[in-house]
């Protein structure tokens, strides 16, 4: 007597079967099954992200909400205020190497006038005595000075006229060695570091002539 046929089996909800080692459903590895497997790795990497989400929407939740809410605030408004200051004051002019844009600021106005009248104008600009030649230091220097200049002019804390700073006058005397080296090397010192007479104490007017 044959047998009834047995009734089809209801398939339930995919289960993960996740290793204990890695966390994650085994990889697929082209043996038969690879589809299934697929499938939960899938729905793994689903509640995954979900839970993820969740996380993230409850330490935003009460204080953490307002928290997160202030700190983009404040850097809305910094990154406003500075991105007007840097197209107010023509920022990306400072990139090149005009030496009529340093006037932009009007404190360095006199600063350009001597230039203009200096023996140094056919020869170097701004850039070539007050940046370090090396081209990592060139820019960290244009960094520097550009934002305790826009600092002082700006809160109105500086002495006027403009008085050079002691690590930019020792990147001017570095400019000066740069291209006078073969004409003063019996000047330098013996050993690295040793004192080296500073340049524009004799030499004060070849960069901006006539100041006071």
């Amino acid at each position: 007597m044959r047998k009834p046929p047995r009734p089809a089996r209801v398939r339930g909800p995919a289960t993960l079967n996740v290793s204990r080692s890695t966390g994650r459903p085994p990889a697929c590895d082209g043996r038969p099954g690879t589809r299934d497997r697929r499938r939960r790795e899938a729905i793994f990497n689903r509640h995954r992200l979900r839970s993820t989400l969740d996380g993230i929407a409850e330490g935003l939740s009460g204080g953490g909400r307002w928290l997160a809410v202030g700190a983009v605030a404040v850097l809305g408004v910094l990154g406003g205020l500075g991105s007007f200051t840097f197209g107010y004051g023509d920022g990306l002019a400072y990139l090149g190497n005009d030496p009529a844009k340093c006037a932009n600021c009007h404190v360095m106005q006199a600063a350009y006038d001597a230039w203009l009248k200096s023996s140094h104008r056919s020869v170097a600009t701004c850039n070539d005595c007050h940046l370090a030649h090396h081209p990592v230091r060139k820019w960290a220097t244009k960094a520097d000075n550009g934002f305790f200049h826009s600092l002082a002019f700006t809160t109105d804390r500086f002495h006027e006229p403009i008085r050079i700073k002691p690590r930019n006058r020792l990147v001017a005397q570095e400019a000066c060695l740069h291209c006078h080296r073969r004409f003063v090397n019996e000047l330098l010192p013996v050993t690295h570091g040793g004192d080296t007479p500073s340049c524009v104490r004799c030499h004060a007017d070849v960069g901006h002539a006539l100041r006071d």
